[in-house]
């Protein structure tokens, strides 16, 4: 009994010992990192953490919170996980009332088209139609041909319900000049091509012609775009007082473009291209496009309906830091949380994400929650959170299904240009995050000793700031890998 006493003594010791030698050496090249010249005026909160037992190994004002940029989507997604489950879909339903009140208090009747928004992120999204193989108009296609198998050759009004969220469509602490760029665009619960239209422009003959992608009658654009034979084209936007009104100016040689500007009003939006296109295909719209909210008692009669799964949009919010499907997250998670599964708004978002924190025992200093983008500089989290909430997922049943949410260094997403060597591809995966002054990236190296959880959030940064952050990664994934046991395994 004693020599086997003495054993699981020895064993536990050189547990110990294995875990202080990879944190000695592991500190002392962080520390040198960190400390570097061109650092000295960086805010760095970092924590690293082995993933199988939550043993830390490194901790640097761990517990301070900064601002994290896109690192905040981590928090949302996993908070998604958890309140919505791993089977949750986005389901877009379109059909008819034909009953006396189509919408509550609208006083509708006979054959009214009704598009039922989710909050789905990801409807018309060109980056997930190309990966299912869909091409640009396909749900316009696809409810023209529901209508023609149920002999309807046309409607009156089409209703657009968005009631699953608010009508607060741009967050208040979004900064007010960009909001005609992609990644502020409207958050609404009936979301239509990321909220955007693309724009390009074309010399012709030395007469400058601005296209817009969808084409569509909603957006009014007004063009003065110079044609030149020689120079640099260029090309802006911007919004006017009257919604949907964009002015695009620049120079233009031969061509230029598409880049995306942010619209207004999503909703109706939709509903005009709607019209648009099922005039195009024979089916004739009599009345009005129309924001509104279905009345349960109506005679319903679904004729279409678009699922989209959560996995596309935890892919699309961390692989490639999509803001609206962060939003829409949030949004969702507060529509689900109420007894009519409607009004999803920010602020009970917040309330919702922040007890999911608290109960995984993190202080409430330790973070602010604002928006689910990052975009915000109201937010704050500390690297403790973001570790916190990866080793929570980590040890879930979720953890492969949110692992292949994550971007993958030298493969996909946002660092596909990053960790490209031989020794770190495909092994790196995580979250960036980058706004002025704010650079982040947490994650999971894996390595020959096992998995590491890491977050390094930095403010006051600079461009160095990011060959910094490569560099702790690979530190992490160098030290894993020159050691031969884990310390949360069983040694011989």
């Amino acid at each position: 009994m004693k020599t086997q006493m003495k054993k699981l003594f020895a064993a536990a010791a050189l547990t110990v010992s294995l875990i202080s030698t990879v944190s000695a050496d592991l500190a002392t090249q962080i520390n040198g990192i960190i400390n570097q010249p061109s650092q000295k005026k960086v805010q760095f909160s970092i924590c690293v953490a082995e993933a199988n037992t939550g043993q830390m190994v490194y901790q640097y004002n761990e517990t301070k919170p900064l601002l994290p940029a896109s690192n905040m989507k981590i928090i949302i997604t996993a908070a998604a996980l958890k309140y919505l489950g791993p089977d949750y879909q986005y389901k877009t339903q379109i059909g008819l009332v034909t009953a006396k009140a189509a919408v509550a208090g609208a006083g509708l009747c006979g054959d009214t088209l009704i598009v039922a928004g989710s909050g789905d992120p990801l409807l018309g999204d060109k980056i997930t139609d190309a990966e299912h193989n869909r091409k640009p108009g396909w749900i316009f296609e696809n409810i023209a041909a529901a209508l023609k198998q149920n002999g309807v050759t046309a409607v009156n009004d089409i209703i657009v319900d968005s009631t699953i969220f608010d009508d607060q469509r741009v967050h208040p602490n979004w900064p007010a000049k960009e909001l005609n760029r992609s990644y502020a665009c409207e958050v609404t619960g009936l979301n239509f091509n990321a909220n955007c239209i693309d724009i390009s422009a074309e010399n012709i003959n030395g007469k400058t012609t601005v296209f817009i992608d969808p084409p569509n009658n909603f957006i009014k654009i007004i063009n003065k775009v110079t044609p030149i034979s020689n120079g640099k084209s260029v090309l802006n936007a911007y919004r006017t007082k009257e919604t949907n009104k964009i002015v695009v100016e620049g120079k233009c040689r031969d061509k230029i473009g598409p880049f995306a500007i942010a619209i207004e009003q999503p909703p109706a939006f939709f509903g005009s291209l709607l019209a648009e296109n099922l005039t195009k295909a024979g089916i004739a719209v009599n009345g009005q496009i129309i924001g509104g909210k279905k009345d349960e008692n109506c005679d319903f009669k679904l004729l279409y309906e678009h699922t989209t799964p959560i996995t596309d949009c935890l892919k699309r919010c961390n692989r490639d830091s999509f803001g609206l499907a962060a939003e829409s997250l949030l949004k969702t998670i507060a529509a689900r949380s109420g007894p009519d599964k409607k009004n999803g708004t920010w602020a009970k978002g917040r309330t919702l994400i922040s007890q999911y924190l608290l109960e995984l025992g993190i202080p409430e200093e330790e973070f602010n929650i604002d928006d689910g983008s990052g975009l915000s500089k109201e937010n704050r989290l500390s690297a403790n959170t973001l570790t916190a909430v990866l080793l929570d997922v980590y040890k879930s049943k979720q953890w492969p299904l949110f692992r292949d949410s994550l971007a993958v260094g030298g493969v996909d997403g946002t660092i596909t240009k990053r960790f490209k060597e031989e020794k770190y591809k495909g092994r790196i995966l995580g979250k960036t995050g980058y706004i002025a002054g704010v650079r982040a990236f947490s994650g999971v190296c894996n390595t020959a000793r096992g998995d590491y959880i890491f977050s390094i959030l930095t403010n006051n940064s600079n461009p160095e700031s990011r060959n910094a952050i490569n560099d702790i990664v690979k530190a992490i994934t160098d030290e894993g890998d020159s050691q031969p046991y884990s310390s949360g395994r069983s040694l011989p």
